[in-house]
């Protein structure tokens, strides 16, 4: 009996050799927001043992504020984008496909008061629902950031990269525009619905889709929960779900990245379907499916020591059978073993390296 994780997976020009994607994980690993020869080694090392598609780690966009450290990788400026070349012609090298994660971190917590310069810029100026951490955008910042991701995404396609994904997840500013806690606004990027919070981020996939054309693959990257409240939800229901994401979809969205804390956990009562098979029913389109695949527990489990198994992985063989989503994003167990997907498919699973907080501090 084939093994589902391993069938090929196509969608415009996007050919996948199997249903396995590096999810994004940003590693402070590039000096200036340059990455280095280290960061394509480490790209290309997991492009070599096959890899489906790898997400980058957030890049940022060209926007004054967009990031609380110099580290995180830029995806603007002569220097980062050479370093970007380099990446995607070694990730070619090997066989694989690639798509960066643009990224505007919004107003987040700061780990360093100096920097940014600028203030951090966001819908309602508020770090959380209850506290102020920067600026509320006016228009003129809105258009620019706007701008900025599509510009960031027509120069992805330029330099070779096989589609591009937008990071709408975790409290970051696209999904601090989502969720109605950190967006007040009274203008039309606000209001009491989602679709009406939606427009900031459907009028950029409308603007990058007119950049890159109908066949380039543009991902999106949501989740319910946050960095700031773990216990959030932008849809209670499956009818605010598709006010959601159905409008997201039309506005040219060709693949949901849909993130839960725990993969197996069914998104709504009365019902087994996760977070990405709900989308996907909803949309149809395609969905990638990501949340504590490979670990023993859930994420935050694994910052405490918790390591590879397999259990969550026969979950997925069931739930791609049944045609649930299409794509499974693998975290941190590709952090901690490179090789991860080629054992899995040997099922060489004794093999397999636990994850432990220690490789967050590797660029291995």
């Amino acid at each position: 009996m084939s093994n589902p994780l391993f069938s090929s997976f196509k969608y415009k020009n996007l050919t996948l050799k199997n249903r396995i994607v590096m999810a994004p994980m940003t590693r402070g690993f590039s000096p200036d927001g340059v990455p280095g020869d280290d960061v394509v080694a480490y790209y290309q090392r997991r492009a070599r043992a096959e890899v489906g598609l790898i997400v980058t780690e957030g890049t940022l966009v060209d926007r004054p504020a967009s990031s609380v450290s110099p580290n995180y990788p830029r995806f603007h400026g002569a220097q980062a984008l050479q370093g970007w070349h380099k990446i995607i012609d070694a990730v070619h090298a090997e066989h694989g496909k690639m798509a960066p994660q643009l990224w505007h971190q919004g107003i987040v917590k700061r780990s360093n008061a100096d920097w940014p310069a600028a203030p951090l810029e966001g819908p309602s100026g508020l770090l959380n629902a209850t506290e102020y951490g920067g600026v509320a955008m006016d228009l003129d910042a809105i258009a620019a950031t706007q701008q900025a991701f599509v510009t960031a995404a027509a120069t992805a396609k330029e330099l070779g990269f096989d589609a591009i994904e937008l990071h709408g997840a975790h409290g970051y500013l696209l999904d601090q525009f989502f969720w109605a806690n950190m967006n007040r606004r009274q203008d039309v990027y606000g209001g009491a619905h989602i679709e009406d919070r939606s427009r900031f981020a459907i009028e950029i996939v409308k603007g990058i889709r007119q950049a890159v054309g109908e066949d380039f693959p543009i991902i999106l990257r949501i989740s319910q929960w946050k960095q700031q409240d773990y216990s959030a939800r932008n849809a209670q229901t499956p009818a605010e779900l598709s006010a959601w994401v159905q409008p997201l979809a039309d506005a040219g969205v060709d693949i949901f990245h849909c993130s839960q804390r725990r993969i197996w956990e069914p998104e709504f009562a009365d019902s087994d379907l996760n977070f990405a098979a709900w989308v996907k029913k909803l949309t149809g389109k395609p969905t990638i499916s990501v949340g504590s695949i490979g670990l023993s527990g859930d994420f935050l489990g694994a910052f405490k020591g918790e390591g590879a198994s397999h259990q969550s992985i026969d979950k997925v063989y069931a739930a791609l059978d049944r045609g649930d989503f299409d794509l499974v994003a693998i975290g941190r167990a590709l952090l901690a073993d490179p090789e991860w997907v080629i054992k899995i498919r040997d099922n060489r699973l004794s093999e397999l390296t636990g994850f432990g907080k220690e490789h967050l501090a590797t660029l291995y």
